[in-house]
Parts: C-alpha cells; sequence; structure tokens
C-alpha cells in the first residue's frame, strides 16, 4: 500500500476528508477513465501551438498539389509529341504523384514528429507536462495518436487532392484513370501513409536526438536520401534489406499501379508490414527513452 493510500485509510472515518478524496482521484489522470481525453486534447494543442505545423503541413500541402498540376499540365501539353512506347509506358499516377512529391511529404511529416516530441524537451515542457501526468506511457500514447491522425489525415488530403487534380487535367488526352482500375486505390493508400509512418518515425529518433538539427538531419537521411541509393541486386539477402525501408517499398511497389515481375523487388504483403514496422518500433522506442530518461 503506498504513502497516499495509507494516509487516505488513516482518514477514513473523518466525513468532511471523504468528498475531497474522492475529487481528487476523480482528476488523476494515471486512474481515471476519461482523462485520456483530455491528455489528446493537450497534445493536440502542444501540436498546434508549434508554428511549424501549420507552416509544413498547409504550405507541403499546397506545394505537393501545385506539383502535381504542373507535372500533368507538362504531360498534357507534351503528349502529341510522345512516340509510342512512351505512351505505352506513361504512368498516370506518376504525374500525381511523384518520387519527388513522396520525398517532400516523407520529410515534411518525419521533421514534424520529430519536433513534436524535441520541441517539448527544448523549451521544458516536458518537465511541467510529466509533473502534472507521472504516468508517462499516457502522455506518450496521447502523443503518438495525435500525430498519427493529424499526419494520416494530411497524407489523405494529399493523396486525394493530387488524384484528382492530376487527373482531371489528363483526362482531356484520354490517359486519365479511376478508382476503379487495378491497383489505384492500394497507391493512393500507400501515398497517403506514407505522412504518419514518417512522423512517428521522427518521433521515435526526436525521442532519441533531443536535439532539433540531428533529429531532422536523420530523418532526412533514414527515411529518404539513404533509401533513394537502394537498387534492385544479384544478391538476395540486400534485396530483402530493402524491401523493409518504407521508401524504397513505396518506390519499387506499391506506388506502382502495374507491378514489375521480378522476384528481386518487395511484395505486396511485404511491403505493407515495412510499413506497418516502422511506425510502431518508432512507438516502442519513443516509450521506453520517454519512460527511462531524465527530464
Amino acid at each position: 500500500m503506498t504513502a497516499e493510500h495509507a494516509g487516505d485509510t488513516g482518514h477514513a472515518g473523518h466525513r468532511s476528508r471523504r468528498p475531497s478524496t474522492t475529487t481528487r482521484h476523480a482528476h488523476d489522470p494515471t486512474t481515471s477513465s476519461g482523462t485520456f481525453r483530455d491528455l489528446l486534447a493537450a497534445e493536440w494543442i502542444k501540436l498546434w501551438s508549434l508554428r511549424s505545423t501549420s507552416w509544413l503541413l498547409g504550405l507541403g500541402t499546397l506545394a505537393i498539389v501545385a506539383l502535381a498540376a504542373q507535372s500533368s499540365l507538362d504531360a498534357y501539353q507534351s503528349w502529341p509529341g510522345f512516340t509510342a512506347m512512351e505512351k505505352a509506358r506513361f504512368n498516370p499516377l506518376g504525374e500525381a504523384f511523384s518520387g519527388l512529391a513522396a520525398s517532400l511529404l516523407m520529410i515534411g511529416a518525419g521533421s514534424l514528429g520529430a519536433l513534436t516530441i524535441v520541441g517539448e524537451y527544448a523549451t521544458g515542457l516536458i518537465r511541467t507536462t510529466l509533473a502534472a501526468v507521472p504516468a508517462r506511457h499516457r502522455v506518450v500514447a496521447a502523443k503518438l495518436a495525435v500525430t498519427a491522425a493529424v499526419t494520416l489525415a494530411t497524407g489523405a488530403l494529399i493523396s486525394a487532392g493530387t488524384f484528382g487534380v492530376s487527373q482531371a487535367i489528363l483526362s482531356g488526352r484520354g490517359v486519365a484513370v479511376s478508382l476503379g482500375d487495378p491497383g489505384v486505390l492500394r497507391v493512393l493508400a500507400a501515398n497517403a501513409l506514407l505522412a504518419p509512418v514518417s512522423a512517428l518515425t521522427g518521433m521515435g529518433i526526436g525521442a532519441l536526438a533531443r536535439h532539433t538539427a540531428a533529429a531532422v538531419v536523420t530523418v532526412c537521411a533514414a527515411l529518404v536520401i539513404v533509401p533513394t541509393f537502394f537498387q534492385p541486386t544479384v544478391h538476395q539477402w540486400l534485396n530483402d534489406l530493402y524491401a523493409l525501408v518504407p521508401f524504397y517499398v513505396w518506390r519499387t511497389c506499391l506506388g506502382l499501379a502495374r507491378l514489375r515481375d521480378d522476384p528481386a523487388l518487395p511484395t505486396v504483403a511485404g511491403s505493407w508490414v515495412a510499413f506497418a514496422l516502422w511506425p510502431l518500433v518508432a512507438a516502442v522506442l519513443t516509450l521506453i527513452v520517454v519512460r527511462r530518461r531524465d527530464v
């Protein structure tokens, strides 16, 4: 029995103390089932109090949709000059969401995820948060949930927006695709999921680094820069290793409506597993680091 509970028991006979004890437990964030909503609300406020949140999500979304529009307009205008082979290999979904767009989305979301936790340590707000809510796993769970929800919504908006704008332009040449075409929904889902996968990975890196510049640089390198150089090889163990990296599996599998028949490339099922593993491992890592390290 803890000292706090022993004290409560010792005063049980005093009727005047019972209401205050009951009230204290009703607001104890570690015991009340309703207080997780309060934690979610607090994390929501903290996320949007970061000036980088609005800039990254707002301008990032507009920039990626504008990139899709520009690329589609270029393809629309160049279409009459395309050779027969170029027309046969034309990928309308590539005009909507290119590798550059995926890189921008992953870097932006990953940096945002890192800043949500690095910023709290940098300002010292984490001490106030953990003093108010000693159950650190609940704080981390709320932070993960809010960051995942916001970035998933942003990723879905970007995926739908780039697809809608691009296909509206390409329909003028009769080369647009629809949601019912094979592989299109899978590609749109993968495009949207790049954001929360990157954000939660960035949060894990941020928890480890606790330094803004180091966290952002590591996010860029781990999520985009290093995987850009990965190519299928004759060494299957390398192909299996590459198939664990989200950007690589998006570029060679999930982001393609028409899959290539090559055993060196990742499978669809394996690619979804890679998408799930990174945020899961990052969430566990964040929880362990926040619980074990001093603030």
